[in-house]
């Protein structure tokens, strides 16, 4: 039986993940068939499985639909993350910038852009869901969208111009409709091969 998991997450997002009437806490609980048991003062959540629960990785599931809510979500876009193949991936900005505040709020404000257009082009482009709050930027999407997103967030920490940034985006979209387009088709291998003897 899948075992118990304890996690802490902010206590502004506390309210967020029990919603008006603890509708968002039971909604949660009835999706992936576990219990909360939220501790709204220490901001901390136990994870436990319910009797109806069938997927063995349930808890494990469940721990990061709480944990994306704690790196502000909306509750929708984290229950995503009941399913298979959607995964969570979280940077920690303080790894790039340090622990100075006029850092951080720069960057965070790199990564968001202009009126939002660099977090836009980021979630349209690679594909995915993201959130920036407190010190960390997260995505929530299928495996290799979240790490074309993360690679481009990394570009951007790392000094990279936003011009450069947006290339690549478009470099790995074009990729993915390749392959989108070769596995539609029934094309296995990675080239597509034109015959040059059919004038024989």
């Amino acid at each position: 039986m899948p075992t118990t998991e304890y996690l802490k997450i902010p206590q502004d997002r506390i309210g967020v993940l029990i919603g008006t009437n603890g509708e968002t806490k039971q909604k949660i609980e009835k999706t992936t068939h576990t219990w909360l048991d939220i501790d709204g003062e220490e901001g901390t959540v136990i994870v436990s499985p319910s009797e109806e629960m069938e997927d063995p990785l349930g808890v494990w599931k469940t721990n990061h639909v709480v944990k994306a809510i704690g790196r502000g979500f909306n509750p929708e876009i984290a229950l995503k993350l009941n399913e298979d193949d959607i995964y969570l991936e979280i940077i920690k900005l303080t790894l790039y910038v340090g622990k100075s505040k006029k850092a951080l709020a720069r960057q965070k404000g790199r990564i968001i852009g202009k009126d939002g257009r660099t977090r836009e082009i980021i979630i349209s482009m690679a594909e995915v869901d993201m959130a920036i709050y407190g010190k960390t930027v997260a995505f929530i999407g299928e495996l290799e969208n979240v790490m074309v997103a993360k690679e481009a967030v990394e570009m951007i920490l790392n000094g990279s111009q936003h011009k450069s940034v947006y290339g690549f985006l478009e470099s790995k979209q074009s990729d993915r409709k390749m392959k989108e387009f070769k596995s539609m088709v029934g094309i296995e291998n990675d080239k597509i091969e034109f015959r040059d003897d059919l004038d024989d």
